[in-house]
């Protein structure tokens, strides 16, 4: 995913048809999907190992309510593992009920993106991880020194800080909580049988799954939804031929403040993108198919006939894979 957060603010696509679907603009027709060549794009580079210490800290801190004000939320709350990292809302609520103006995206494979929010505000998993505790829609921590005295008085947090961060005469810090949880984030990865099919298994998918590919790319929606994470890769405008109906929310303009990035927003990865509805940074839809429908009007003009619809998304069903269980299991949180 939260104006000011994953929780809250952003959603699990916008089908640049999101958060996070299909951006699509015109484009040359690309290669067959069964040619290797055109595949590369996809092809993701290899992720460093994590710090074992921090990702267990990391993972009960991704759970731990005593971050939040009136210790009833968490990350967790709005990004639940065990429902592909979305709480299946139009947009979360955080402290004392308070809601967000953006839905919440997915946390899987995030740590991937170009950048994190719907308006890229964090850099990364670990400074977007830091931004809802301190949030007063959220989790609404006074202040840094809040977060410190919370876990200071948990003997259990105290040892894992300091096996975490064994360099630091003080570890407990606002700056460790953002780098443990993005640590344990950046093992929330899922693999599917579109990965399988990149990697060189052309029987992974079925041939209405590469047909949806095949149109996907020709009607040049590729042209967004690019990179590993088939988006997350960049920013586009919602509303590329015809405007958005929710103006509202100005995208990336509310935070650059520069005119060109008025209904600007990250592009959304289509990884799971089946199980994240509802769609779009404002969550105004609940199906796939609206979904592809919706970005081909708004982005390339066109009324996409309903066989091409159906095709693409039987292709975008294809990017679900599941988690690893032990990985998402919900640690006991730690007495104190």
């Amino acid at each position: 995913m939260r104006p000011t957060s994953r929780a809250i603010g952003p959603v699990a696509v916008w089908v640049f048809v999101a958060g996070p679907l299909l951006s699509c603009a015109s484009a040359p027709a690309p290669e067959p999907p069964d040619n290797p060549a055109s595949l590369q794009m996809f092809v993701a580079a290899v992720s460093p190992p994590q710090d074992p210490n921090r990702v267990a800290l990391g993972r009960f801190l991704f759970h731990e309510t005593r971050l939040s004000k009136n210790r009833e939320v968490s990350c967790a709350t709005c990004h639940i593992l065990t429902k592909f990292g979305i709480d299946g809302k139009v947009v979360s609520t955080g402290f004392a009920g308070r809601q967000g103006t953006r839905n919440a995206p997915s946390v899987f494979n995030a740590a991937m993106h170009i950048a994190q929010f719907w308006d890229g505000r964090a850099a990364d998993v670990e400074a977007q991880a830091l931004v809802p505790i301190t949030n007063p829609v959220e989790m609404a921590m006074p202040n840094e020194q809040a977060v410190v005295d919370a876990l200071s008085v948990v003997p259990r947090y105290v040892e894992l800080f300091h096996t975490a961060f064994p360099s630091e005469e003080h570890p407990i810090s606002l700056k460790n909580v953002g780098e443990a949880i993005g640590a344990f984030e950046r093992g929330l990865v899922t693999t599917s049988r579109w990965d399988k099919f990149v990697a060189g298994d052309h029987a992974a998918l079925t041939q209405n799954e590469k047909k949806g590919l095949r149109l996907f790319m020709q009607r040049g929606c590729i042209s967004c939804h690019t990179g590993p994470e088939v988006g997350g890769a960049g920013f586009q405008k919602v509303g590329v031929v015809y405007p958005w109906p929710n103006q509202v929310d100005q995208g990336r303009a509310d935070l650059t403040h520069f005119p060109a990035d008025k209904m600007v927003f990250k592009v959304p990865s289509l990884k799971n993108i089946a199980e994240t509805a509802p769609y779009f940074h404002d969550g105004s839809t609940t199906t796939l198919e609206t979904a592809i429908q919706l970005m081909g009007h708004h982005e390339l003009g066109v009324e996409l006939p309903k066989d091409e619809i159906n095709a693409m998304a039987a292709w975008m069903r294809s990017m679900t894979g599941e988690p690893d269980a032990a990985y998402i299991a919900a640690p006991q949180l730690p007495p104190g």
